[in-house]
This record gives structure tokens, C-alpha cells and sequence, in this order.
């Protein structure tokens, strides 16, 4: 059911916890299963991200989503930080069940909330970046529950 990278994220998740004075912060939910997700950032002056964070409560596919996406966004810029998707964060861990495709779409959703946190606290635009929704069902396709 769920790839070995699944499993390790979930029992040896990987950035968790939070960044104090972080430079953005996004927390986002899904109202239909319960989850919820909180992405800590710590990004330099260059717009490079230094430190990514979580904590999330939720099920076991949450909690490894978002190991993997803070995983994904260290190092990067945040350009390219806003370019990892769902659907990278699920190749990264190797799938998800379908019913659990919406957890990726949870940790898409925290990068982004947290960026937008990052741009709002700067006076930044961040091309390519949407205001984030607080509850990804907003989002999701019905199918992915």
C-alpha cells in the first residue's frame, strides 16, 4: 500500500518542529479528513531558503509530505521553491495511494501559504504565487477522499 520512502518519512520524518522568527509561515488544512499542516521557513537574503520546518497532525501520508516537501525546498530559491507540486512531492516518495493524493496536495499548498507569508511580511511579489487556500478541499477533486 504505501512505498518504503512512505514509511520511512513517516516513522523518521525529517525537519520537524519550528523555526523561530521564521521569514515564512503557512498553515493550511483539509476539513474533510482532518489534517493540518504547518510549514516554517527560514529564507536568506538572497531568496534562498536556508531551513524548512513542520509540524502536522494528521494521517501517516500527511506526516510523510510534508518530511518530503520541507526536504524539497531546502536549498532552493524561491522560485523554485514554488515550483515543487503535488505530484513531485508523491514522485519524490515514490506514490501515494489515491486516497491519500490529497496529502501532497497539502504540502503543495503549505509551501505556497508559507511563501505567501514570506512575500506579505517583505512587500514582495513572487511571480507565479496565488493567494493559498486555508482548506485544500477547496481544491482537491471529491474522488481524492
Amino acid at each position: 500500500m504505501y512505498s518504503e520512502k512512505v514509511m520511512d518519512h513517516f516513522t523518521h520524518p525529517r525537519n520537524v518542529g519550528e523555526i523561530e522568527d521564521a521569514s515564512g509561515v503557512g498553515t493550511v488544512g483539509n476539513a474533510k479528513c482532518g489534517d493540518i499542516m504547518r510549514m516554517y521557513l527560514d529564507i536568506d537574503e538572497n531568496g534562498v531558503i536556508r531551513e524548512a520546518k513542520f509540524k502536522t497532525f494528521g494521517c501517516g501520508a500527511a506526516v510523510a509530505t510534508s518530511s518530503m516537501a520541507t526536504e524539497l525546498v531546502k536549498g532552493k530559491t524561491v522560485q523554485e521553491a514554488l515550483e515543487v507540486t503535488n505530484k513531485a512531492v508523491m514522485e519524490a516518495l515514490d506514490g501515494l495511494p489515491p486516497i491519500k493524493v490529497h496529502c501532497s496536495l497539502l504540502a503543495e499548498e503549505a509551501i505556497h501559504a508559507a511563501l505567501w507569508d514570506y512575500a506579505e511580511k517583505n512587500g514582495l511579489t513572487i511571480e507565479g504565487l496565488e493567494k493559498p487556500v486555508n482548506d485544500i478541499a477547496e481544491k482537491a477533486p471529491e474522488e481524492d477522499y
